[in-house]
């Protein structure tokens, strides 16, 4: 059966129609999706209750149009139903049961919403033990909600409306995805905004950083652990974080970091759908959006034995490249006082303003440590400086780093004089000594290693692609 059969069966079959108009009376509100979640049918009450008016014409939207929080979409694409779920429609608590709806074959071709939200006194002891049990599970630090949305992206350039532009279409199909960016650019903030834009956004978001996971305990942390499974282990067992994520989004940041042991276990969860806790023999079903993150180039990785390429095309199903700042300049100074608002509200420290100088010197700056960077110095100049106004020393423009990278230039440089104090130097003066400075770094320091890049990256503090990327840029430019 056609999504456009079953819209001219609920339209035209008087059997339907009249099952339709019980269900009706039989809840407050009444909703069909086709196989393409679009709007099939909605209940008069329904309308009421999202205040539609009499012209509009709902049939054929899709159902996020009108229920951004919609989970119909996930009752098509996982074929199960979903009972006594809370959903907020219009400042009106609502209870909600969605079937799926099947042919004569048995394949999935549209779903059923009813929704309930008069006389749920009778309820309230189930919603109440719900909390509870919420609340212990953030205290103890087992479930961790997502804080923030896609609108807390900060950023008017190109390649963040675009980057945002995708993440936006990417939250409502439900795949695997795998956000790509050096460190400090915001992948996990990208990631709740994904969930938060999702179906899933009433369900459970769970992090958890690889890389800060000591491989013996890693398998644990993530698959759980049966009763007794090894001696010190917990006698009633343990959760996992993709159980914990049933039903929501795991975040795996870091993903370059799992053990390869483990990236086999992973592939079994992204394929059948299925985890087994450590010490275990049980499979357990668990339904979970897996969005994975990395800074390191996995396709290099594959390709020298240190990540399952099967695991690796798992992943790469919907890649997402996240810019790195120094690619952003039309976002620093924007970013700079949204943090910087950030931070004195925090920490109820005096207000403060960036200087002329201190906006040409974060524009000019290239950001190796990207927006964490970014706000750690402001942090340190909301301490440092001592007048009204920071400026580029507060925010650390003579730090060591800096200062070895000038002895490092010097020396390379004997025949440069070095610019006087007293000339003044423009900001795209600056930016142009700067990117020119680096380059003659990054060769040197090729140069010292004999051409290995992976040992020039790491003499400079950077990792491999960064090198890669900003050596190619200086031999292109």
């Amino acid at each position: 059966m056609t999504p456009e059969n079953l819209m001219h069966l609920l339209s035209n079959d008087q059997a339907s129609h009249i099952l339709l108009e019980q269900l009706t009376n039989a809840c407050q509100g009444s909703l069909v999706i086709d196989r393409e979640c679009r709007i099939v049918w909605i209940s008069e009450a329904y309308r009421k209750l999202l205040a539609l008016s009499e012209t509009f014409d709902a049939t054929g939207l899709p159902v996020e149009r009108l229920l951004p929080t919609s989970q119909m979409p996930r009752v098509v694409q996982t074929g199960k139903p979903m009972f006594v779920d809370l959903m907020e429609i219009n400042n009106h608590w609502c209870v909600v049961n969605r079937l799926p709806l099947r042919n004569e074959a048995g394949d999935v071709v549209g779903a059923l919403g009813l929704i309930f939200h008069n006389d749920l006194d009778e309820l309230q002891p189930l919603f109440d033990k719900f909390a509870r049990l919420r609340r212990r599970f953030e205290q103890e630090n087992l479930l961790r909600t997502s804080r923030y949305q896609l609108d807390d992206i900060i950023g008017q350039s190109p390649q963040i409306t675009q980057m945002k532009r995708q993440a936006q279409r990417a939250a409502q199909l439900d795949t695997t995805l795998l956000l790509l960016g050096e460190t400090g650019t915001g992948k996990e903030l990208l990631a709740q905004g994904i969930h938060q834009a999702s179906p899933r956004s009433n369900a459970p978001f769970v992090g958890i950083n690889m890389a800060a996971l000591p491989e013996p305990l890693a398998e644990a942390e993530l698959f759980g652990t049966a009763a007794g499974a090894y001696t010190g282990a917990d006698r009633k067992g343990r959760i996992g974080k993709i159980q914990l994520a049933d039903g929501g989004t795991l975040f795996l940041d870091e993903i370059a970091e799992m053990p390869l042991a483990m990236q086999a276990k992973l592939l079994r969860v992204l394929q059948e759908r299925e985890v087994e806790a450590l010490g275990s023999n049980r499979l357990i079903s668990v339904d979970v959006r897996i969005i994975a993150a990395t800074s390191k180039n996995l396709a290099d990785l594959v390709e020298r034995g240190l990540f399952r390429a099967d695991l690796y095309y798992r992943l790469h199903v919907l890649p997402i490249h996240l810019p790195p700042l120094r690619a952003r300049q039309g976002d620093i100074a924007l970013l700079a006082e949204h943090l910087l608002q950030t931070i004195q509200r925090q920490t109820h420290l005096p207000a403060l303003k960036l200087s002329g100088a201190a906006l040409d010197w974060l524009n000019a700056y290239h950001w190796p440590g990207n927006v964490r960077e970014l706000r750690n110095r402001l942090e340190r100049a909301c301490v440092m400086a001592e007048g009204e106004q920071i400026g580029p020393m507060d925010l650390g423009s003579e730090d060591p780093i800096s200062t070895l990278n000038k002895l490092s230039l010097a020396s390379a440089q004997p025949d440069k004089a070095p610019v006087s104090k007293t000339e003044t130097v423009s900001a795209s003066d600056l930016k142009t000594l700067r990117q020119r400075h680096e380059c003659q770094l990054l060769e040197e320091a090729l140069h010292q290693h004999q051409g290995n890049r992976t040992a020039a990256a790491k003499s400079l503090g950077i990792s491999r692609a960064t090198f890669y990327n900003r050596i190619r840029r200086c031999r292109t430019d």
